[in-house]
Order: structure tokens, then C-alpha cells, then sequence
């Protein structure tokens, strides 16, 4: 199985990233993955078909604010805190607090 597409944090591009962040559903998957290291793809309780969490995840992958270890049959997710951190000051931590007041 090939490893997915995922850009290297100079290829990071705002645009891309506040599209990712547009949708409610990437938004709770970036919520999750705030307070955890890691997570199966399957573990996020969204109640979502596997196809549109596929494409959930894809988007977000591309954009660069996941990143996708595979272990055998198994996705597991992590957020790049440390990247976007560099490339986007402040940007992850806005967005996180923002759905806290939400």
C-alpha cells in the first residue's frame, strides 16, 4: 500500500488550510485530534458514511493539517501541531479556541 500524499510544511498553503478548516466535519476531526497523539481513522464517532470521511480526511491530509501513519490495514491520524505552528503562527491555536466559545 502506497503512502499517501502529504506536503512538506514549505508547500503548506493558507488557502488550502482555511478550506480544510471550512467544513464542521474537519473542524471536529482537528478538534479530536487536538487532544489526542493519534487516532484510527474509524474511532472519530461522526456518524458519517466511510466514503465521506474518506474524502474528510483526504482533504485535510492535503492540505497538510493531518498527517497519516499506516500500520497494516490501519490509518492512523495526528495533527501536524508542530508544522502548521511554524508555517502559520497562531493559527491552529485561534481556530481551537474559537470552538471552545463556540
Amino acid at each position: 500500500m502506497r503512502t499517501p500524499l502529504q506536503p512538506d510544511r514549505d508547500q503548506m498553503d493558507l488557502h488550502s488550510v482555511l478550506y480544510a478548516l471550512s467544513d464542521p466535519t474537519r473542524l471536529e476531526i482537528v478538534r479530536q485530534l487536538a487532544t489526542e497523539k493519534e487516532r484510527a481513522c474509524g474511532t472519530f464517532g461522526l456518524g458519517a458514511s466511510k466514503a465521506t470521511l474518506s474524502h474528510h480526511f483526504k482533504v485535510l491530509r492535503e492540505a497538510g493539517l493531518i498527517e497519516i501513519r499506516m500500520e497494516g490495514v490501519y490509518r492512523y491520524n495526528s495533527l501536524r501541531r508542530h508544522d502548521l505552528d511554524a508555517r502559520f503562527p497562531g493559527l491552529l491555536k485561534a481556530i481551537l479556541k474559537g470552538l471552545e466559545n463556540g
